[in-house]
């Protein structure tokens, strides 16, 4: 059974850092794409950034040059450390797996952290 559980979330102020963290319980993490979406107040989830199996990342051009995106085979985690975080970054971050399970395709999400960035 695959599980994904955040944490990191918090209030912070504008210009300040976040790292937020996932553990991926299951064993199917060096194979999967791990990816971190977030949904604003009021609006839908988008993606925020992306990393493969051959640590290949993207990101959201709002959030690129700020955000980093990380993966730990050894401690099976995927982080987003979050610079220079602005009003705007305001959202609830859910952490994301895609992944072949006996040969199909899943995706799998945790439950999400709040994220609050005050002016």
């Amino acid at each position: 059974q695959v599980q994904l559980v955040e944490s990191g979330g918090g209030l912070v102020q504008s210009g300040e850092s976040l790292r937020l963290e996932c553990l991926v319980a299951g064993n199917i993490f060096n194979t999967a794409t791990l990816a971190w979406y977030r949904q604003p107040p009021g609006k839908q989830r988008e993606l925020v950034a992306s990393i493969d199996s051959a640590d290949s990342t993207n990101y959201a051009p709002s959030v690129n040059g700020r955000f980093t995106i990380a993966r730990d085979s050894r401690k099976w985690t995927v982080s987003l450390q979050m610079n220079s975080l602005k009003p705007e970054d305001t959202a609830v971050y859910y952490c994301n797996m895609g992944a072949f399970v006996y040969g199909s395709p899943r995706e799998f999400w945790g439950r999400g952290t709040q994220v609050t960035v005050a002016s």
